[in-house]
């Protein structure tokens, strides 16, 4: 009976402490590792803005229950706008606010969705950024998409859901600073 009392009391206590859930996530993206791509130094003026609804960047959804709704510990959008003006340093762009080469990123999306079932979840993971990039004389704008799944056992812990997050921000944030499209455009 006490052996039995003991370890009813411990499965109610982990079970108390694994509903814990932190109320914010870390995010962490790098600028990419990328070589100069251009012959000459060229003059941008960089513009990052954050055009989400909502501020939350994760949402834990549990069948008839409300969804959890977490939200990143520091602006995604300064953190955003600080890799990109590092990426496009590391390419070869000096970064000049008064360039009439402009490049505004608009984050549109950044939303992982977790679906939790009974011993496992499922975390889909979906970015899109915007960038509207001006040369002058012209304007060219592109929607870039990231996505990707995560699933596991049990629930998601926020170290699997932080590293999927910025994996996908960091591609996206390599595949629009190397765009030839978007390079080309800017170096008219």
């Amino acid at each position: 009976m006490k052996r039995l009392f003991i370890s009813l009391t411990a499965v109610i206590a982990l079970s108390g402490c694994a509903s814990q859930m932190p109320s914010h996530i870390a995010l962490n993206p790098q600028a990419p590792n990328i070589e100069s791509q251009l012959q000459s130094p060229e003059a941008i003026a960089i513009e990052t803005i954050d055009t989400r609804s909502a501020n939350f960047i994760v949402r834990f959804n549990n069948d008839d229950q409300a969804a959890k709704l977490i939200s990143p510990s520091e602006a995604p959008r300064k953190q955003m706008d600080e890799v990109f003006r590092k990426g496009f340093t590391k390419a070869g762009y000096q970064i000049d606010p008064s360039s009439t080469k402009q490049i505004q990123l608009q984050l549109e999306q950044l939303l992982t969705d977790v679906n939790t079932g009974t011993f496992n979840y499922e975390a889909n993971s979906n970015i899109i950024i915007n960038v509207i990039a001006k040369n002058g004389r012209n304007t060219l704008t592109k929607r870039y998409t990231a996505k990707n799944t995560v699933t596991g056992p049990f629930s998601a812990d926020f170290a699997t859901l932080e590293l999927a997050i910025n994996k996908l921000l960091d591609e996206l944030s390599t595949k629009i600073i190397t765009d030839p499209e978007l390079n080309e455009f800017i170096q008219q």
